[in-house]
């Protein structure tokens, strides 16, 4: 594997796991009221069309990493519904 696939495969890696601390937080406190759900908005909007992209150009490592993150964001809009504050 050359350098260049080397530092995509590292930024994929990065980049897949970028919400997964925060995830985590979320799960365990079962408390989403610091999350905007403006800003989870623009990162579904963000990272589907960085997915589209990737299918479009056929770029396997921009849909696994994307569709990784994609699905995080969404378990975090989910939790955000679903962790109402009392």
């Amino acid at each position: 594997m050359d350098i260049i696939n080397l530092v995509g495969a590292a930024g994929g890696i990065v980049s897949s796991v970028t919400f997964l601390p925060q995830v985590i937080k979320i799960w365990k406190t079962k408390s989403a009221k610091d999350l905007s759900m403006g800003t989870l908005m623009f990162l579904v909007l963000n990272v589907s069309l960085w997915l589209l992209y990737g299918i479009l150009t056929n770029l396997y490592p921009i849909i696994i990493t994307n569709g990784i993150v994609l699905s995080m964001v969404f378990i975090m809009v989910y939790f955000k519904l679903t962790f109402k504050e009392l």
